[in-house]
């Protein structure tokens, strides 16, 4: 490779790592969840917006990243995403009460949702489209392994160090993003002259919250106030565009855009339900749930980039349909045989899922962006990731419900009831997903 492309590895790396710790975050969280809930006297719905809060911040700040990169250089803008997450990780690991960490964490986000499109902008535009695959592979590897790895990584530090040192240890993850950035990311001149349109983004901004607020909390109220304040950007968003909406015109990318989504679910919706799962009903230490995730995650880092060299090779389609039939399988015999499946098969299922996603997840993040003209895709990789984090957000939310309302009925099984429930909700996400890509598939090269 030449000195630029080089530069190009260097800066998907640099805001690959970012991005990485920033998913991580995530799910290393989640193992935390029994031990914060007593710590900060709150129940299993209260100490998920400790994730939820996070993950709408990302989905708060992603739909602007067209407009930032557009405006702004790439040196600045990850220069000011990584001192967001550098500050927001100092937060937490001093964090006293639940209103500090909940700080914290939303100020990680906003670092997040910078260098998540970041890190898809660089790819897309910098790095050779022979080699755009196997960048895109890199790029994707690192946040839809770090799901699966973060429970490992929180486990093991929530045993031994506690649970502060998981930020504590990220701060070095970080620094060592911030040195490869430095040294490979140039300085450039961007020319600013287009207008922020606040409205648009403010309207946005609130339709997003009070849709989370909705789903979560299963209210009318903030259903009704979420539709009107989406209204209200569809109108401002025309007047200014911040977000070009006609890419939701082209009917490829919408069915492939559900698969993308439904993976974003299962990531964070299991990376939620077996942790507290094994450790509320199988009386499982915080070591053993993160070690769980952790096979899955070997596999997932392995086929990343595999996935994408075969994409440049034979294309999308074959492992795109390889992948997405092996993890709705085993997705579905997980939802079937939940309560008598043991620890090991548990892990054999998880494993199972996992070679289907890390076979396909890359693949459809490229060829969701590739169906779309070179001038929109932009805006559409602003709006796939304000979704994904959205959808995550949900996810979330949605299982920590299902938790939380099983164990109010029945205080015995209830763990054992809502776990399954959540993933049989997962399971018809991923079943209806196989059946839209069917349909999609015909037009993949």
């Amino acid at each position: 490779m030449n000195k630029k492309e080089w530069n190009v590895l260097g800066a998907v790396i640099a805001a690959g790592l970012m991005s990485f710790g920033g998913v991580l975050i995530e799910t290393a969280m989640n193992v935390t969840f029994p031990h914060l809930m007593q710590e900060f006297n709150t129940d299993a719905s209260g100490i998920q917006w400790v994730t939820t809060g996070y993950l709408l911040a990302i989905a708060i700040v992603v739909p602007i990243s067209a407009y930032l990169i557009r405006n702004f250089s790439v040196r600045n803008l990850f220069l000011f995403a990584e001192g967001m997450f550098l500050i927001g990780l100092t937060m937490n690991a001093f964090s006293p009460d639940m209103t500090v960490l909940l700080t914290g964490r939303m100020l990680q986000g906003v670092g997040t949702g910078i260098s998540i499109p970041l890190m898809f902008h660089i790819i897309l535009t910098k790095a050779p489209l022979q080699k755009r695959g196997v960048m895109m592979g890199i790029g994707t590897m690192t946040t839809s392994i770090a799901p699966a790895i973060g429970p490992t990584y929180g486990g093991i530090l929530l045993s031994t160090l506690g649970w502060r040192s998981i930020f504590w240890f990220l701060i070095i993850i970080v620094m060592v993003s911030l040195f490869i950035g430095l040294k490979s990311i140039p300085a450039e001149t961007v020319k600013r002259d287009e207008k922020f349109n606040f409205v648009a983004f403010l309207t946005l901004a609130l339709g997003l919250s009070m849709l989370l607020l909705a789903v979560e909390q299963m209210s009318a109220t903030w259903l009704m106030i979420s539709l009107v304040s989406l209204v209200g950007f569809y109108f401002a968003n025309r007047k200014r565009m911040l977000l070009n909406l006609a890419i939701f015109k082209f009917r490829q990318f919408d069915m492939l855009m559900y698969s993308l989504l439904v993976y974003q679910a299962m990531f964070l919706g299991l990376s939620f339900i077996l942790p507290n799962y094994l450790q509320m009903a199988m009386n499982a230490t915080s070591t053993q749930a993160g070690l769980f995730m952790f096979p899955a995650a070997v596999i997932g880092t392995i086929l990343a980039p595999v996935s994408g060299r075969l994409l440049d090779r034979i294309g999308a389609k074959g492992p795109i349909t390889v992948g997405l039939t092996i993890a709705t399988i085993a997705t579905v015999l997980m939802a079937v045989f939940f309560q008598s499946m043991n620890f090991w098969v548990l892990m054999f299922a998880q494993m199972l899922m996992m070679v289907g996603i890390g076979l396909s997840y890359s693949n459809l993040m490229t060829t969701t962006l590739g169906s779309l003209p070179e001038e929109l895709k932009g805006d559409g990789n602003s709006i796939v990731n304000t979704l994904l984090q959205f959808v995550a957000a949900s996810a979330t939310a949605i299982v920590a419900q299902i938790l939380a309302s099983a164990v109010e009925n029945d205080a015995v099984n209830g763990v054992v009831v809502g776990a399954q429930e959540g993933v049989i909700f997962l399971a018809t996400l991923i079943v209806i997903s196989w059946c839209v890509f069917m349909v999609a598939r015909r037009k993949i090269a």
